[in-house]
């Protein structure tokens, strides 16, 4: 499955080791150290970002605050993971992708163990905010990599593959967060996430090299690249929908624990098992990929997939047991991604010229709009409750489906594998 050709800019030198021939086609041994380095980075980061989302009760009770108060947790990682996106995408254009990888990681790690050593909710915020800005730089740089390296016709099958590494560490991050900080306190949780960024790091370290020479960076080529991409018509509405499509999906997570609160249920422990079967929806995504592509098209994912994911909200907002909910949102996580993994690989295509700079506007939407719509949300929830915020969002997602539907070309092909 991942004996694929080269991208027509690069070279098949992917890994550490002995050069190989730009024409040669790469070998899977030397593509699975690849995949499984920038996988790794992937969970780092999505480990870091959803560990909050399941403890929100328990942070509020010990740092002595109120729950929309400590929900600003949440905002305070992805806003700033949002906007550095548009500095790293240009750095990692410039500097290399590789490199910037590296050094997000190893930040991301420091402030992830200032986050477990904090006295206070002022102190956790502004770790938050250092640990988001550089998480920033993971995940897109990650994206565009591949982008880089992998053919178009076959990127929906490689993303999916990193994409089950992104998912996994939503699992583990929302899953054993809720566990730990509901026997182990909210500062085990910290230190566990540490431990994965500083692996990563080490990893992304010794496992991948970088092929970009350095070039100098300039302001100037920085705004060049963002204007290629936008002169794109595309460009504005994939970055509108996946904003959007944010802030509906991923600003109700804060409002899990809330919800099972609401519904009898149980607090963290039950709202990381919500969460966490999110994740695990989203690894079998990545397994049926071929088969979706094949029957739905890139166009029919997007639409089934946002129309789902809003009926599969609605139904959250009733949940008449655990079972049901946890079903209901491992459901969810399916659908999501088959929207946002085909905005991802039309991200990717953007502008082949400027390629970190498009994931780079990508991302800062989508995280911009998780943040946006985690404050609105919260606000409302203490308004309305957090299941009638549900069921606003599921709405929103089925209006959607619409408009998403119509961005993927028709007849784009793809390989299924």
């Amino acid at each position: 499955m991942w004996d694929v050709p080269c991208a027509r800019d690069t070279s098949c030198d992917l890994t550490a080791g002995a050069p190989r021939r730009r024409d040669d086609p790469p070998h899977p041994a030397d593509l699975m150290p690849f995949l499984l380095v920038l996988g790794l980075a992937a969970f780092a980061s999505a480990f870091s970002m959803r560990a909050v989302d399941p403890m929100l009760n328990i942070l509020a009770a010990d740092l002595k605050v109120t729950l929309q108060e400590v929900a600003l947790l949440a905002s305070a990682f992805t806003l700033p993971y949002a906007t550095m996106q548009l500095l790293f995408g240009p750095i990692g254009d410039a500097v290399g992708k590789v490199r910037l990888i590296r050094f997000n990681l190893a930040m991301l790690a420091v402030g992830l163990a200032v986050s477990a050593l904090v006295p206070g909710h002022r102190e956790l915020l502004a770790a938050r905010v250092v640990s988001g800005a550089f998480a920033g730089g993971i995940i897109p740089v990650v994206l565009a990599t591949v982008g880089d390296r992998v053919p178009y016709d076959q990127r929906p099958v490689a993303l999916s593959r990193v994409l089950l590494a992104l998912v996994l560490g939503q699992l583990v991050g929302s899953a054993a967060a809720g566990f730990i900080a509901e026997y182990a306190g909210w500062r085990p949780v910290f230190w566990c996430a540490f431990a994965v960024a500083a692996s990563a790091a080490l990893a992304a370290l010794v496992g991948i090299s970088e092929e970009r020479a350095r070039q100098p960076l300039s302001f100037r080529a920085a705004l060049a690249r963002y204007g290629t991409v936008l002169k794109n018509p595309l460009s504005l509405k994939v970055y509108a929908v996946v904003a959007v499509e944010g802030a509906l999906t991923f600003g109700v997570f804060p409002l899990a624990a809330p919800l099972m609160v609401e519904h009898g249920l149980g607090d963290a422990v039950e709202a990381g098992l919500m969460l966490g079967a999110f994740a695990i929806g989203g690894a079998f995504y990545t397994f049926a990929v071929p088969v979706l592509v094949r029957h739905l098209g890139l166009a029919g994912m997007v639409g089934v997939g946002a129309a789902s994911v809003g009926v599969l909200l609605m139904g959250a907002a009733v949940g008449p047991s655990l079972a049901v909910v946890i079903a209901v949102f491992a459901a969810a996580g399916f659908a999501f991604y088959m929207i946002h993994n085909v905005l991802q690989i039309l991200a990717t295509e953007l502008s082949a010229e400027a390629r970190g700079s498009a994931v780079s506007l990508f991302a800062s939407a989508f995280f911009v709009g998780q943040a946006v719509g985690a404050i609105v949300l919260a606000h409302a929830a203490g308004l309305l409750g957090a299941a009638p915020v549900f069921a606003v969002a599921g709405l929103g997602m089925l209006i959607l489906a619409v408009p998403a539907s119509l961005l993927p070309p028709r007849k784009a092909k793809v390989t299924t594998g």
